[in-house]
């Protein structure tokens, strides 16, 4: 097995990993690891988070309603069928 050392762990991502040990009750190795294996998208399916987390979070209550319009408006091409094909 190949060892890696790695320096430069912020506060945030070192309480990550050891909430996560914590959590799971594995070594923070394991937790360092498995983390490092879902941010590379090499992650079995069994070990993929359910939900996205908290990547989105900021956006939650922010979008104005003419937001919501122009988005809406900006895809309303895509609701369209082409009646040909069918």
């Amino acid at each position: 097995m190949q060892q890696l050392s790695l320096r430069g762990f912020d506060k945030e991502l070192e309480r990550r990993i050891r909430a996560m040990a914590r959590k799971e009750r594995i070594s923070l190795n394991k937790a360092a690891l498995k983390l490092m294996r879902q941010g590379a998208g090499i992650a079995e399916s069994s070990d993929a988070p359910a939900t996205v987390g908290e990547a989105l979070d900021s956006f939650i209550g922010k979008w104005t309603e003419q937001d919501e319009r122009r988005l809406l408006d900006s895809i309303a091409g895509c609701e369209a069928v082409d009646p040909e094909p069918w």
